[in-house]
């Protein structure tokens, strides 16, 4: 019975030790801390800050020990809608996101109380401060400049709570209702006024052009007609000087055949006149009382002579009496002459096109670069 007795108090005793042993272990295990590569941790004991502890296993005194353990990754809060109203009187709703990152994580934890809260807090002032004093169209297309000067405040801020601002950006600005209307009928009206503008110019530059195509048409029909006149008066000189001369020859010839006639020859002529007269339709023939003065005054300007006039065939000085032939018909030009003279109006007629077709060019030039001018105005 005692053998017994014992053997159960024994039994006791082990159980209790193994508790305490149990006990001890878990007591031991639980002052094992593991820390993150991205975290940093913070030893408290019993009320002290005994300092960091780094990433990897880290053992503390239990129970009397407490750890903090701090995120160092960029973190990413979001800030609130919330209705600003601007510079100009004009309600928006603006929200943004911060990204921040923890850069001394004692005075993250002891120098404030939620450093998160903390800085949303802050972003939502701030971001009134600024848009308060920015017009609304400023804050709709300078989102980079009050990007900017979020960050650079809101980093001088929270410098002392040893986080780091890294960007603000702002996410939507959405004006109320009334004012979104009145933008978007602004907008219409600034896109009707583009349009009436771009109309009125491509008027403008089609007018031009119409005017520059009747001007050049102008200048074509006005040279066309000026070579047609050219050739045609020196179609008509040429002709001219041909059939003047065609008459000298005439009467040289007649003044050739008239030197060897004499009064008898000339009464003939007369005669066979008068013959051919009076077989005329005419009922009346009426003839000057001297009309032998007459005749006569025609031979002595026909070249008779009172004198004996020398047999047909006897030698005569015909020069001496008529002329030479170049004082009587003049210079007649042969055809080489005539093609020169033509090749050089031609010539001419082709400069003339050359200095019109070179003026049409810097008119068209002039003319496109009027509207890009007007266009930079614009």
């Amino acid at each position: 019975m005692l053998l017994q007795a014992l053997t159960g108090a024994e039994v006791l005793f082990g159980v209790v030790v193994l508790f305490f042993i149990g006990v001890i272990i878990l007591i031991l295990v639980s002052g094992i801390r593991i820390i993150q590569p991205y975290q940093q941790g913070l030893w408290i004991l019993l009320g002290q800050y005994r300092g960091r502890l780094n990433p990897g296993f880290n053992w503390v005194i239990p129970l009397v020990s407490n750890v903090i353990k701090l995120d160092l990754r960029t973190q990413v809060l979001e800030i609130p809608k919330q209705e600003v109203i601007t510079k100009d009187n004009s309600p928006t709703n603006v929200d943004a996101v911060i990204y921040i990152k923890v850069v001394d994580p004692e005075k993250a934890y002891f120098e404030v109380t939620n450093y998160r809260m903390a800085t949303i807090a802050l972003a939502q002032t701030t971001l009134r401060s600024v848009i308060g004093d920015m017009e609304l169209d400023e804050v709709l297309y300078n989102r980079d400049l009050i990007n900017n000067r979020l960050r650079d405040i809101l980093d001088k801020s929270t410098d002392a709570w040893g986080v780091r601002v890294e960007a603000v950006e702002i996410r939507e600005v959405d004006p109320v209702g009334p004012v979104k209307a009145a933008m978007e009928e602004q907008t219409s009206a600034e896109r009707r006024r583009r349009a009436a503008i771009l109309l009125a110019d491509g008027n403008k530059r089609s007018a031009i052009l119409e005017a520059e195509g009747a001007k050049q048409s102008m200048i074509l029909k006005a040279e066309g007609s000026r070579q047609s006149k050219i050739l045609e008066a020196e179609g008509t000189r040429v002709s001219s000087i041909l059939q003047a001369q065609g008459q000298a020859q005439s009467l040289r010839l007649i003044s050739l055949g008239a030197v060897p006639l004499d009064k008898k020859a000339l009464t003939v002529l007369s005669l066979d006149t008068l013959s051919k007269m009076s077989n005329g339709q005419a009922t009346k023939i009426i003839f000057p009382f001297e009309i032998s003065k007459l005749v006569e005054q025609s031979a002595k300007y026909l070249g008779a002579s009172e004198e004996k006039v020398p047999e047909v065939g006897a030698e005569m000085d015909v020069e001496r009496l008529v002329g030479k032939p170049e004082d009587v018909l003049g210079k007649i030009p042969n055809p080489d002459e005539l093609r020169a003279e033509v090749a050089s109006i031609e010539s001419q007629l082709k400069k003339d096109l050359e200095d019109t077709a070179k003026t049409t060019k810097d008119l068209k030039k002039l003319g496109a670069e009027k509207p890009s001018e007007f266009m930079d105005k614009k």
